[in-house]
C-alpha cells in the first residue's frame, strides 16, 4: 500500500481547518501536515488538537506554506518519505473523502500527477466566483496552447508522486504555485491526468478571488508563470 502524507497550506482558518482534518479518510494517510502561513487566529492549536503535524512559515504566500511542507517531508530518513503527496486547502471547500479517489491513478501507475477538476465535477451554486472560472478558463487555455497540456483547472486538491514532486524542482511562493507545477510536469513530459472533484463554499473569506487586489495580482502572477517555463 503506497504511504500517503497531506500539506495543507492554512491562513486563518480556524473555523474550517478541525472539519477538514475530520474528513481526511482514517488509515489512508500516514501523515497531515498543516503548515501555519502566519495566521492571526487560532488555526495551529486546532490543527494539532485534531492530530496532525503543524509547521509554522512566518513568510505569507501559498508557495511559501506549500515549499516549508515539501521541505519537511524531504528532510525525512528515506525509509520514512511517502510515496504519494496530497495538497489540500484548509477552507473545507474540498471533500477531503474524495481523496481515494484522487490517488487512484497514482496508485494503479497511470499518472505520477492528478489535479482533481473543479470543472469536471460537482460544484456548489456559488462555491467559485466568475473571475476564478474565466481566469481558470484563461490559464488552463494557454497550457494548452503553449505547453500542449490537457488540463480543465488549476484545482488546488491534488495528487503527486513524491519523487516527481522533487524533481519539479518548485520555487514559486505566491499565486503561482499551481501553474507551475502543471507546466513544469507539461515540459517535462510527466504523465498527468484528471479526476472530477466535488467544490462547496469555502468556509470564511477568500484572501484572493474575495478581494479585487487579489484577484488581479493571481492572475498576473499565474500568466506571468506560464510564460517563465516555457
Amino acid at each position: 500500500m503506497a504511504r500517503i502524507h497531506v500539506i495543507i497550506p492554512a491562513y486563518n482558518e480556524e473555523k474550517s481547518i478541525a472539519l477538514v482534518l475530520r474528513d481526511i479518510p482514517k488509515g489512508f494517510v500516514e501523515e497531515v501536515i498543516v503548515v501555519n502561513n502566519n495566521s492571526s487566529d487560532n488555526t495551529a492549536a486546532v490543527a494539532a488538537a485534531a492530530g496532525a503535524t503543524v509547521l509554522h512559515e512566518p513568510a505569507p504566500g501559498y508557495g511559501n506554506a506549500c515549499l516549508k511542507g515539501i521541505a519537511y517531508v524531504a528532510a525525512k530518513p528515506p525509509e520514512a518519505q511517502p510515496d504519494i503527496v496530497v495538497f489540500l486547502d484548509g477552507d473545507y471547500s474540498d471533500y477531503p473523502g474524495e481523496m481515494v479517489q484522487l490517488v487512484a491513478p497514482i496508485q494503479q501507475g497511470q499518472a505520477d500527477l492528478v489535479i482533481g477538476s473543479r470543472a469536471l465535477g460537482n460544484r456548489e451554486p456559488g462555491a467559485m466566483l466568475p473571475q476564478q472560472i474565466f481566469g481558470n478558463w484563461l490559464a488552463t487555455s494557454l497550457l494548452r496552447l503553449f505547453y500542449g497540456a490537457r488540463f480543465t483547472d488549476l484545482g488546488p486538491f491534488r495528487a503527486i508522486r513524491f519523487s516527481t514532486l522533487l524533481a519539479l524542482g518548485m520555487q514559486d511562493k505566491t499565486y503561482g504555485w499551481t501553474v507551475e507545477m502543471q507546466a513544469k510536469a507539461a515540459r517535462q513530459n510527466i504523465p498527468c491526468t484528471e479526476v472530477p472533484v466535488t467544490y462547496r463554499k469555502r468556509i470564511g473569506f477568500s484572501k484572493i478571488s474575495g478581494t479585487v487586489k487579489g484577484t488581479i495580482m493571481a492572475g498576473y502572477k499565474i500568466i506571468l508563470t506560464i510564460f517563465r517555463y516555457l
